[in-house]
């Protein structure tokens, strides 16, 4: 079969790393799917190669009718697009540094040759460190830092990520594409670490006039997190000025909504759940340690500018 990577341009920065998100079963929140594409968009990355989809999906599963299969669009019997599964680099960065981001739709089979090839892409372009994005859903407060969930490939990274505010994860059940990474990294000596953010959803009785649950389709607050810890591991110095702020309109509208349905549905006690929710959850934001003393020093600095000189020391006296 042949070679499923192709690949049309090699940055040449310093330091290169590889941001990894898929669309996946481990897809809360978009935070795998989404917050890739959003900052293709914010970087203005630039395609740099693909990974071709020949023998990774498939077409159609009896009885599921559409639920594998291209999307396509005909205009007056005109086929105007067919949407097919993409697994696209692209690249953003400077002579110094540079971060290559992978958009994947996570592989149906042949996982084996499907990690294979995105491993044989990261040492192609001489990729320092992998960081996969992965999202869970979990009851937790929606005006609250997410929890963040991590596993690494190499067993000397574990003091760095514990470092990150994180819970490393014990986790055992079905793998993720994320997991099956980080276990083929391990074998061939790669630096794969990952972050799983919990993102928002509860469960409601069933009524005709409301939705059985509330998911958070697009975390922004999850995003945000999750990029504080990315931004400071491999030092991209990103501005999440937009972030922070589509975060606390998420926050917003989501009062607004529970308002909503306090008003339509008061029976359910969706506010004195969420109460609950919040008194039994302990907050972990990330506080990078560079952050901390730099806060510190301003302080130290403020306050000297501040005090007056002893009485007799002025020169001017």
């Amino acid at each position: 079969m042949p070679d499923a990577l192709e690949l049309w341009k090699k940055p040449a920065a310093k330091e290169i790393n590889l941001l990894a998100g898929w669309r996946q079963w481990a897809d809360a929140g978009s935070v795998s799917s989404g917050l890739p594409e959003y900052l293709v968009t914010l970087l203005d990355a630039q395609p740099i190669g693909k990974i071709k989809p020949d023998g990774f999906y498939l077409f159609q599963v009896p009885g599921t009718y559409d639920l594998v299969r291209p999307m396509v669009r005909f205009e007056e019997g005109f086929l105007k697009s067919l949407e097919s599964q993409r697994n696209d680099l692209f690249y953003a960065g400077d002579e110094q540094r540079g971060l290559i981001i992978f958009v994947g739709d996570e592989p149906h089979m042949d996982i084996e040759r499907y990690v294979a090839t995105l491993l044989s892409a990261v040492k192609k372009l001489g990729v320092k460190r992998i960081v996969g994005l992965g999202g869970v859903y979990a009851e937790l407060p929606y005006n609250k830092e997410r929890m963040v969930s991590s596993n690494y490939s190499l067993p000397g990274m574990k003091q760095e990520m514990s470092q990150m505010a994180v819970d490393l994860s014990d986790y055992e059940g079905g793998a993720s594409i994320g997991s099956y990474v980080c276990r083929r990294a391990f074998d061939q000596g790669i630096e794969y670490a990952s972050f799983y953010a919990f993102v928002p959803s509860y469960q409601l009785t069933s009524l005709a006039q409301i939705d059985s649950a509330i998911r958070l389709e697009n975390d922004y607050m999850a995003w945000l997190g999750v990029m504080r810890r990315v931004d400071f591991m491999l030092k991209l110095h990103l501005d999440l000025t937009d972030l922070e702020k589509r975060s606390k309109h998420l926050v917003e509208m989501m009062d607004a909504k529970v308002d909503e349905i306090e008003n339509e549905a008061p029976q359910l006690g969706l506010r004195e759940k969420l109460k609950e929710i919040t008194a039994n959850f302990k907050e972990t934001p990330f506080i990078p340690l560079d952050d901390v003393w730099e806060d510190q020093l301003r302080h130290l600095l403020d306050k000297f500018d501040d005090e007056e000189p002893p009485a007799g020391n002025n020169p001017e006296d």
